[in-house]
């Protein structure tokens, strides 16, 4: 079925712009882009039907494009979830010719700016909240590609008797998160300057396990 013929005539007062046929990549990456603001609003149980109502198309074009919702789902994850993962962090953050600290600014100041936004926060929460695989997927993820490689390189240069474990990062990991949290969910200030905040963060991670700024 072509892209236009199950689009409705835009109403009055109503801007016919999305209404215009458009080449089927540009359609489904529309759709998607929508379903992001979509479903951080009112969470992973919004229904296509007003999905399609804001996009000023039919229910039956989305699903010209996505079988089934889980399937626009999917899409919504790879784009704002593993689609904003650099395929680069994970050799930048084990490159021990860098100390392990500008490692992690480098790495925390970029992810941060990539995360502490609305739309990431809230769908990361509502799918928690539904029980929804995407979080748990991307958390996955996660853990393999950034985590545990960040867990052994401080491995490598604990000075404790006591070694690191995964929920050492974890900790880390998700104090640095909460930062976005308290100001796209709990719509509390976030800090004046949360760069510092970051760097404070990883400093008294690495001080914990001994390590020196300079390895």
């Amino acid at each position: 079925m072509m892209d236009g013929q199950t689009e409705r005539p835009a109403r009055d007062g109503e801007d016919g712009a999305t209404r215009r046929r458009l080449p089927p990549a540009e359609r489904r990456q529309q759709i998607v882009d929508e379903a992001v603001r979509f479903f951080a609003e009112v969470g992973l149980e919004g229904k296509t039907r007003e999905l399609a109502r804001r996009l000023g198309v039919t229910q039956s074009l989305i699903f010209n494009y996505f079988a089934t919702k889980d399937e626009l789902i999917d899409a919504v994850y790879e784009k704002v979830y593993i689609g904003r993962l650099s395929p680069a962090w994970p050799e930048r953050l084990t490159d021990r010719s860098v100390p392990l600290r500008d490692r992690l600014l480098a790495f925390y100041s970029e992810y941060s700016a990539l995360i502490f936004e609305r739309e990431w926060m809230r769908i990361f929460m509502f799918s928690g909240l539904a029980g929804a695989s995407l979080n748990r997927r991307y958390l996955e993820h996660l853990g393999d590609v950034i985590l545990l490689p960040l867990l052994a390189e401080t491995e490598a240069l604990a000075q404790t008797d006591a070694p690191p474990k995964m929920e050492d990062v974890w900790n880390l990991h998700g104090g640095i998160v909460y930062i976005g949290i308290r100001q796209h969910i709990y719509r509390m200030p976030k800090p004046a300057k949360p760069q510092e905040e970051i760097a404070r963060a990883i400093d008294k991670y690495l001080l914990y396990f001994g390590i020196d700024s300079e390895n």
